[in-house]
Parts: structure tokens; C-alpha cells; sequence
């Protein structure tokens, strides 16, 4: 199944349930608040958070903390008041503050644009690099969180145990030109069709291509 047919059908499901809310990191590209270094510490928090939790404490964090200079010179009790909401703030709180240090110390306030020295940040690996050169460049990259694992697996574009297989995977079939879509698509439909626990199934509108519900419906 060619992946514009894939991307295609969720977004015609989705819009025939209910148009999806963005992502927070969607919301974060179109608002264009702080720019790339917004993406970068909104992806950061995103961690292991839901998305509505995230929009909400870094529309506060980048109302008080406007670049990276500031962030970089914040105090972490200041910052644990406002990230309070979404998990592991501690951590956290100390990980924003020492990325904001080196973008603005080592970088002069500008976020890299490049997988390799993105991932050399604190607390930066792939998928969370990936994101910024998505949503933050616009250049084509494959961020593979639970959702773009899973769904991919399901579908039988790839037979992988963990995200960073699924990167590869997805890189060497995947048209270049798809790759951005993908992880905001992909994303969208985990959150609200094709779900880790009762998906719904249903009302896909790639079911036929799907090797999930086929084997789900086998007789």
C-alpha cells in the first residue's frame, strides 16, 4: 500500500469521526512561538506527557522565558512552578535549563539544524531530534514515537521490536518526500482511531490494507 493512500485514508477517517485536534508539536509549528527553540524543549516535555498538558505549560514557559538566554539563566524552582502539571518536572526542569545553556553559550541562541549535532544535547536522542527537524526546519525526517511504531506495525510496513528499528525501516521503504507527514498523521490516528487498546477497527478506512485487522478477522 503506497503511503499516500495510507496517509490519505487516516486523515479522511479521522474527518469523517471527528477533525482531530492538532498535536502539541503541530500547535507549536503554527504558533511559531520561539521558533525552533520552542520545539526543542516542547519536545522535550512532551515526554511520557499528553499533549494537551504540554501546549498548555510551554505557552506559559515561553510567556515569561522568551529565548534561550533567559531559559538558560532561569531558576529551577522557578521553572518546576510552571511544568508542575506534567511528568517528571524535576527532571525535567534541570534538562530544559542546561540545553537552554548550551544553545545560547555554545550555539549563540540558534538550535542546530543537523541529526548529529542535535543528538548530542542532554537528554536528545533520535526521536526527539527528529521532531525538531520536522516541525522546526521542515526537513524530511522520520520521528517514530509509540504511535508511529505501532501503527506501522499493524499496518505490515515494517515487522520491528522497538522505534528505532521502525526509523530505519520506515527511511529505507518510505518515499523522502512522505516523510514529514508522517509522524503528525501518524500520531493523530494513534491518538484517536487506531488506539493500543480497541482500536477502532471499524471505521478505518485502511482496513483492507491492514494486517492487524486481518489477522484479527481471519477465519
Amino acid at each position: 500500500m503506497k503511503m499516500k493512500k495510507i496517509l490519505c485514508g487516516m486523515t479522511d477517517t479521522m474527518n469523517s469521526v471527528k477533525p482531530p485536534r492538532m498535536t502539541a508539536l503541530r500547535e507549536l509549528h503554527e504558533a511559531e512561538t520561539g521558533g525552533p527553540f520552542s520545539i526543542l524543549i516542547g519536545t522535550i516535555l512532551s515526554a511520557r506527557t499528553k499533549d494537551e498538558s504540554t501546549t498548555k505549560v510551554i505557552k506559559v514557559l515561553f510567556s515569561k522565558y522568551k529565548n534561550p538566554q533567559e531559559l538558560a539563566n532561569a531558576k529551577i524552582k522557578d521553572v518546576e512552578k510552571i511544568i508542575k502539571s506534567i511528568g517528571f518536572y524535576h527532571v525535567k526542569s534541570k534538562r530544559i535549563i542546561e540545553v537552554a545553556k548550551i544553545i545560547d553559550r555554545k550555539y549563540n541562541g540558534e538550535v542546530p539544524d543537523d541529526l548529529d549535532t542535535l543528538i548530542q544535547l542532554p537528554g536528545v536522542g533520535r526521536k526527539t531530534a527528529n521532531c525538531v527537524l520536522v516541525y522546526a526546519f521542515e526537513k524530511p525526517a522520520i520521528p517514530v514515537d509509540i504511535h508511529v511504531h505501532r501503527i506501522s506495525n499493524r499496518l505490515g510496513l515494517v515487522n520491528t521490536k522497538n522505534p528505532e528499528e521502525t526509523e530505519q525501516e520506515l527511511m529505507k521503504k518510505i518515499q523522502k518526500k512522505y516523510w514529514i507527514d508522517i509522524n503528525d498523521t501518524f500520531v493523530m490516528y494513534g491518538q484517536n482511531i487506531c488506539k493500543p487498546v480497541n482500536p477502532m477497527c471499524d471505521i478505518c478506512k485502511i482496513k483492507k490494507n491492514c494486517d492487524y485487522y486481518k489477522s484479527k478477522n481471519a477465519f
